[in-house]
């Protein structure tokens, strides 16, 4: 094979080899040809007769594409919140429905100042701390892990944006490394179902940080018992869209000041906070 190619003929042959498999192929393979590129969207429009080098790494990821690996992972960036983050297996990628538990947080906290001290259950690739401390600049962060991969990745996202003094992380069960006293517990757990049949391109991404147990909410139940235990303040949480229920009457008849869920784009029940 060539080690040259020309832009507008290497976007064709991607195209083509993606294009039984992915749905959006026109475009995926404009965003590996980008990336592989270091280029914008602007500059391979116009550069239409550039000559592309070392094809041969960029159809291994067109293969890898095509076999259904998320994007996110072949390129190693995801975007939330109007931010770049690193990505790797070993952590869940970011989805867009995870902006709103960033949401929910801020519209419970109104004193940007505060210096409270915030866990987080589930760091993953790190991006809920790191937007939080970003919008609480004097708040203290320990996020915590069960997985030694999702600590190496969130580690590298925490030192891109400059916040390894105000972000400790710690490998270990829920709240098990955590002794302190805890103002305001943010997770995003598992919280599938064992049995329930996943898409093949959720394969790629970390089982634990996915399924939740034989029901799906039961670590959203351990979470809640902490968080009465310990009487943590403020708790937001990700949810199934089937667990409302089962939460309220798990927390029925419990001393709280408050229990709201919110909605995601599609009008689905995403998530809820409580306060004591």
């Amino acid at each position: 094979m060539s080690s040259r190619y020309l832009v507008k003929d290497i976007l064709k042959e991607i195209t083509a080899a993606l294009n039984p498999h992915i749905e959006r192929a026109p475009r995926e393979a404009q965003l590996l040809l980008m990336h592989h590129l270091g280029v914008d969207e602007l500059w391979l429009l116009t550069n239409q007769n550039a000559a592309v080098k070392d094809v041969d790494k960029l159809l291994k990821w067109v293969e890898r594409r095509a076999k259904n690996e998320p994007l996110e992972y072949i390129t190693q960036r995801v975007s939330f919140y109007s931010e770049e983050f690193f990505i790797a297996q070993g952590a869940l990628i970011p989805r867009p429905e995870t902006e709103l538990l960033i949401d929910e947080v801020i519209k419970n906290i109104k004193n940007r100042d505060s210096n409270m001290t915030f866990a987080e259950v589930g760091v993953g690739s790190g991006i809920i701390s790191i937007m939080l401390a970003k919008h609480f600049t004097n708040a203290k962060f320990i996020a915590v892990d069960i997985s030694q991969d999702a600590i190496e990745i969130a580690k590298k996202n925490i030192e891109k944006f400059g916040l390894e003094n105000r972000i400790e992380l710690r490998l270990g069960s829920l709240l098990e490394p955590i002794g302190e006293d805890i103002d305001y517990l943010v997770s995003n757990p598992p919280y599938i179902a064992n049995d329930f049949k996943l898409e093949s391109n959720l394969s790629y991404e970390p089982q634990n940080a996915l399924f939740g147990g034989t029901v799906g909410d039961e670590i959203i139940r351990e979470l809640l018992d902490e968080v009465l235990n310990r009487k943590i303040n403020f708790f937001s949480c990700e949810i199934g869209y089937d667990q409302q229920d089962k939460i309220r009457n798990y927390l029925n008849n419990k001393p709280l000041k408050k229990l709201e869920f919110y909605k995601d784009f599609s009008d689905f029940d995403r998530g809820f906070t409580l306060g004591l």
